[in-house]
């Protein structure tokens, strides 16, 4: 797909999603530099934020679909490698618009971060409001790709609220968020994580960078796993990892519309029942730690679920370690650093992402519109939102 003209993948319904993928890489660079020429703003910002209370800060990472999945990311992360003044929580738009006082504290100080591609779902935009008529001290980030959508102009002239954009390419086109998802990513770490300066996180990107080319490179081993008789896909994970499972599978969902069914969960968790999902037609993905604590319990499931010889594929994903999967695993480029968890799901999910659209094309269905029905849209439809 990567490596074919525009013309062959027009007539495949795929050009828009296969494009959005694959230059990713080139859009990370872009959010490193445009994070560099917002940093003096940043440090103001969070410097204002602290100011205003002598307490510990609530972080809420929020968005809908992939924009909460980022969240879920960040949080396992964040909440070891930054600042110990900040609390951060992971918690969807589509949860806290429906019960606003179950994850808002009136008098605990805030930021609302807002993560979105267009910025114009319903429930982003009644949630940054019903933050406002909630919390006393509230502060918002709005990381958006969208300078044109609605959290982007709510925000100028708003000196609680701090606007960082996107690289224009990652408001993506497609049905499918890709780019967006690994630029807000991105962002939402590197302003974050407090434990790298920014000559350390500048060389963590180059890896990075490095780490989504190699996978974009090797398209063909991963067409070859696509070859296999399957109708399931499993992701497990553990701490960040896990976090990039929801997106991985949502990502199988979207783009076979539901034609391919998909669990994700923790690597430990899987044990605990959804492990019965697993048959002769099941494709199990664990996106390996580089953490050695926590690898070895990644690796333990690996091994005990290619143990079975049940699944048609059980596969590990990561970075050489000390601790191996001793059956079949995708080696991400080794003539680099070790990433970070939080970082690597990045790359994990250029491999996912890859994964999807292969499997879209494999069942017959048009990637870059892969609703026939109409009944699911790029940006939601439908929402009703009630007076508070």
């Amino acid at each position: 797909m990567y490596q074919l003209a525009v013309e062959e993948l027009v007539k495949m319904g795929a050009e828009i999603t296969t494009r959005e993928i694959r230059q990713q890489p080139e859009l990370w660079a872009e959010a490193f530099e445009n994070y560099q020429g917002a940093e003096e703003r940043i440090t103001a910002f969070l410097a204002t934020v602290k100011a205003s209370t002598t307490e510990r800060i609530r972080i809420i990472f929020t968005g809908a679909g992939t924009s909460q999945y980022v969240g879920d990311i960040l949080v396992p992360y964040l909440s070891q490698c930054s600042d110990k003044q900040f609390i951060f929580q992971s918690v969807g738009t589509t949860d806290i618009v429906a019960s606003p006082e179950q994850y808002f504290s009136a008098d605990e100080t805030t930021i609302v971060v807002s993560f979105a591609r267009s910025g114009n779902s319903p429930e982003s935009v009644a949630t940054v409001d019903l933050a406002n008529k909630i919390i006393k001290n509230v502060f918002h980030m709005t990381i958006t790709c969208a300078k044109e959508g609605a959290l982007a102009k709510a925000a100028h002239g708003d000196e609680r609220n701090l606007l960082l954009l996107m690289p224009e390419r990652s408001n993506d086109v497609g049905f499918a968020m890709t780019g967006s998802f690994s630029c807000m990513t991105l962002t939402g770490l590197l302003v974050f994580d407090t434990s790298n300066q920014t000559e350390n996180k500048a060389t963590i990107v180059q890896t990075l960078i490095a780490l989504g080319e190699d996978v974009l490179s090797r398209e063909a081993e991963i067409q070859a796993i696509i070859d296999r008789d399957f109708d399931r896909i499993v992701y497990l994970g553990s701490g960040s990892l896990s976090g990039l499972t929801r997106e991985a599978q949502l990502k199988v969902l979207e783009l076979t519309a539901g034609k391919v069914t998909t669990v994700f969960d923790s690597s430990l968790g899987f044990r605990h029942g959804p492990k019965s999902f697993v048959n002769e037609r099941t494709l199990l993905f664990d996106f390996i730690s580089n953490n050695p604590y926590t690898r070895q319990y990644d690796v333990d499931i690996l091994e005990e679920v290619n143990g079975d010889q049940i699944a048609a594929g059980v596969i590990g994903i990561g970075q050489v370690g000390e601790v191996n999967f001793s059956g079949e695993n995708f080696v991400l480029k080794q003539d680099t650093n070790l990433l970070p968890d939080g970082y690597l799901a990045l790359a994990g999910g250029i491999f996912a992402q890859t994964i999807s659209l292969l499997a879209s094309i494999k069942v017959g269905n048009t990637p870059d519109t892969p609703s026939p029905t109409g009944t699911v849209n790029r940006v939601v439809k439908g929402v009703i939102i009630h007076e508070y």
